[in-house]
């Protein structure tokens, strides 16, 4: 028996569910500091706005931020 094998974690199947992913995922979120907090949610901002350029761009619909209608090409 390799001693790194005690070593391990046994594995979380609870975790390997799309409800155990999203504990999972809030989990981790719960424990970030404010300020990566923070970052994160500008960086999320930064992507939503270059996705909608984009998709204006070439002429796929979108849905308008300001009114949360369908805009069709």
């Amino acid at each position: 028996m390799n001693p790194k094998d005690s070593e391990r974690q046994e594995m979380d199947w609870e975790a390997c569910t799309f409800e155990g992913a999203e504990r999972e995922q809030l989990r981790v979120w719960r424990r970030l500091p404010l300020r990566r907090k923070l970052l994160a949610l500008e960086c999320m901002c930064d992507l939503a706005s270059k996705s909608l350029e984009w998709r204006k761009s070439r002429g796929l619909p979108y849905i308008d931020p300001a009114t949360g209608e369908l805009v069709k090409a």
